[in-house]
């Protein structure tokens, strides 16, 4: 979960009484969503939902030159996009009571990921 992270590095969302947070993710195998951040279960079960829809090693992948886990990255980074919005109110994330941000990192190996973070609204 980056939700603190990005707290911490973007202390300017405190100043908002009224606005918009926008989170994208610079690749296209590695995806953000909002989802759990309470029960660590949650976690595991989409890691494993998300692995039965893109396996690894399908034998109708054509782009595998960047290994077996490439392809299905792609496809799960597409599933769950490269950015979410969030509400700011009163200078907080106006998320739910069990949200936060995720990174989801679909590579066996990821390398270093870069997000972006847009804040727009009324001090």
């Amino acid at each position: 979960m980056i939700t603190n992270e990005i707290l911490t590095q973007i202390p300017e969302i405190r100043k908002i009484s009224t606005g918009l947070m926008h989170v994208f993710i610079q690749h296209t195998s590695a995806s953000l969503t909002i989802n759990e951040n309470v029960d660590p279960d949650v976690r595991v079960d989409m890691e494993s939902h998300f692995n039965k829809i893109a396996p690894e090693n399908a034998s109708h992948y054509i782009h595998t030159s960047e290994g077996a886990d490439d392809m299905p990255a792609h496809i799960k980074a597409s599933l769950l996009g490269s950015s979410v919005i969030i509400p700011i109110t009163n200078g907080r994330l106006n998320l739910g009571t069990w949200q936060g941000i995720y990174l989801c990192e679909h590579r066996n190996y990821g390398g270093a990921r870069s997000i972006v973070v847009t804040i727009n609204g009324e001090e």
